[in-house]
């Protein structure tokens, strides 16, 4: 079977304003870089991996028809989304009323690779928004009369995860600089566990709330 793919001045536009979206920082952004400053650069670019293995099965979905199912189910809708939302709360009371993990002035503490794409992975999975995000974005630059429209919205997917593996870990880069360079401050070194657990907490709470953001 041919690879069949939207006209040139389609993916043009569609790259643009991926890209658009892409830059401004949303829930899977400030996820990243969350994880980078409290644990490096290397813990948040893999939690992107996560974060976007995540999002190919979305792609995947909104190609087959599924994603139509979540939009059409209030029930459906509501049950990911909470459940989405009260991870990432989850994951911020534990960091603050967790045990106190050993920190030395030169060594933050990290979690290994299989945890951290675990979180990335769970993350975006349980966030609706991103599977109705794109049941209405992709089909916008599909051409049905190429045929082979899942496909199409295929190819746009994965234009759009390697436009987000890209900004992503601009974002994750920049964070991981930003923590080695306080990694010697004691007052950081202090309140990083709330900082960081107020952060996921507030993803937690923004994505209860504000159902119609986009990525």
């Amino acid at each position: 079977m041919d690879i069949v793919t939207p006209g040139a001045a389609n993916l043009g536009l569609f790259a643009s304003a991926a890209l658009a979206l892409l830059l401004i920082p949303g829930p899977a952004v400030l996820y990243v870089v969350g994880r980078s400053l409290a644990q490096g650069r290397g813990a948040g670019l893999v939690s992107i991996i996560g974060i976007h293995t995540a999002t190919l099965v979305h792609i995947a979905a909104a190609a087959l028809g599924l994603s139509a199912v979540l939009a059409a189910s209030a029930l459906a809708f509501g049950l990911v989304k909470y459940a989405g939302a009260a991870y990432l709360i989850w994951l911020g009371l534990r960091k603050i009323f967790g045990p106190a993990e050993p920190m030395a002035l030169g060594d933050m503490p990290s979690h290994d690779h299989k945890r951290l794409l675990r979180d990335g992975f769970i993350v975006n999975l349980l966030n609706p928004k991103t599977a109705l995000f794109f049941l209405a974005f992709l089909p916008q630059f599909v051409e049905p009369e190429r045929g082979h429209v899942a496909m199409q919205m295929a190819i746009l997917g994965f234009i759009f995860v390697l436009l987000g593996l890209i900004t992503d870990s601009c974002y994750a880069l920049a964070a991981g600089s930003a923590r080695h360079w306080l990694k010697n401050n004691a007052t950081f070194l202090k309140s990083e566990r709330y900082v960081t657990g107020a952060l996921f907490i507030g993803l937690g709470v923004t994505a209860a709330f504000a159902g119609n953001q986009k990525k």
